[in-house]
């Protein structure tokens, strides 16, 4: 069925292109396959790929960059605007292929990028990123593991949307969106093991009007993570397990850093996540903040530690700040968030000693604790430290706020 509807796109494509009349503007369509590409494992279409896209890029007209069925095997790849068409499409009916070798792009830093373009839909297809071999590396504690490639990164961009796309075993963040307004993500689905680190399913950064919607994402990090600079995201419909939860963060490792605001989480199911809603700042000095946080209609479901604000966030407890983070976070609203925590401590606000966590506000929010995975409604109970806040409605376990 998902074949016939690719097949259709095309054919619709290629029919308005024929039948418009000369004078009009028409869509052109760009086959990875006429510029040399193969879908087989010994052909390097990277030289296909970005011819097919130059010559999208340089059509005034709407375009299309068509990618067929089949496997078609890339190397790192840089797909760079400014175009002279605000309305090219990706069309990915195929799956790309990274290297197998993860020394080949594992210093790239990203695998595939989009650059400065405005206007560009990316639709369907999948991206492996062949990243098993680096996380074995990472795993080991391996002292000469590259950092890793992002399987898609769209930097410093407008007006952008993903629809549709697959990304599986990235070797770090699946995708990535940095320096870019009006990104629109749905429809995805992100897949890697439990343990595969650092593999971030969406990451959001210095950039605002992001939009998540109707995804499911399954890795070994966070499922959608948020640093500095992160304003006006909106997160809806969202599917997360297993991963590290929702987190915004971590923030305050620089002194001067943009703050996270404006951000809104709506229908979201974390299923034996490590976390569900979280922010993490380091504890040292900052100038940033998070404010205007709204976690809505959310649902936990065997989640270890299902509400979490952490002012001290160092993982592994080495070489930790230990100093008190410079982070204002205030305006944080929990509503109608209900569920599972397999650790006692269901909610945890550990907020800095000098920068209080202010306006914290928790509307129905009923969380119990199902000890190692039982069954069953135990209490849960909750840790609070310099926290400001107020409860309404039923809210369980009760939060004795602390200045």
């Amino acid at each position: 069925m998902v074949k016939y509807f690719s097949s259709l796109f095309l054919a619709v494509v290629l029919f308005l292109a024929a039948a418009s009349p000369a004078s009009a503007s028409r869509p052109s369509v760009y086959r990875l396959t006429d510029y040399g590409a193969r879908a087989d494992p010994r052909t390097d279409s990277t030289t296909a790929f970005s011819e097919a896209w130059n010559k999208a890029c340089s059509d005034p007209n709407p375009s299309t960059v068509y990618v067929p069925h089949g496997k078609f095997h890339l190397r790192d790849i840089e797909f760079e605007g400014p175009c002279k068409s605000n309305d090219i499409t990706v069309h990915i009916d195929g799956t790309l292929v990274a290297p197998s070798d993860y020394s080949v792009i594992g210093n790239a830093g990203n695998w595939i990028r989009f650059n400065e373009v405005d206007g560009v839909r990316i639709s369907g297809g999948i991206l492996d990123g062949q990243g098993t071999g680096l996380w074995s590396c990472k795993l080991h504690g391996r002292k000469d593991c590259p950092v890793g490639a992002r399987n898609l990164h769209i930097t410093n961009s407008n007006n952008v949307a993903v629809d549709g796309l697959t990304s599986v075993n990235s070797q770090k963040f699946h995708i990535a969106v940095t320096g870019s307004q009006n990104v629109k993500l749905q429809h995805i689905t992100v897949h890697a093991p439990g343990n595969s680190p650092n593999t971030d399913g969406i990451h959001v950064a210095k950039s605002s009007f992001v939009t998540v919607l109707n995804s499911t994402i399954s890795t070994g990090d966070d499922c959608v993570s948020m640093g500095p600079g992160a304003r006006n995201v909106w997160i809806e419909w969202v599917g997360c397990g297993p991963g590290h939860g929702i987190s915004i963060g971590s923030l305050g490792w620089r002194f001067q850093e943009p703050g996270v605001e404006n951000v809104t989480v709506k229908r979201v199911h974390f299923k034996e996540t490590t976390n569900g809603l979280r922010i993490k700042t380091w504890a040292r000095p900052s100038l940033g903040f998070v404010r205007n946080v709204l976690f809505h209609h959310v649902v936990m479901d065997g989640v270890k530690n299902p509400i979490v604000v952490d002012q001290n966030y160092c993982p592994g407890n080495k070489n930790c700040p230990s100093k008190a983070s410079g982070i204002k976070v205030k305006d944080i609203r929990y509503k109608s968030v209900a569920g599972t925590s397999r650790s006692k401590v269901a909610v945890r606000f550990d907020c800095s000693r000098t920068n209080p966590c202010t306006e914290i506000k928790m509307h129905d929010v009923k969380l119990t604790y199902v000890g190692g995975g039982g069954r069953g409604n135990k209490k849960a109970a909750t840790l609070c430290r310099h926290a400001k806040g107020t409860t309404s409605g039923f809210v369980t376990p009760m939060v004795r706020w602390f200045s």
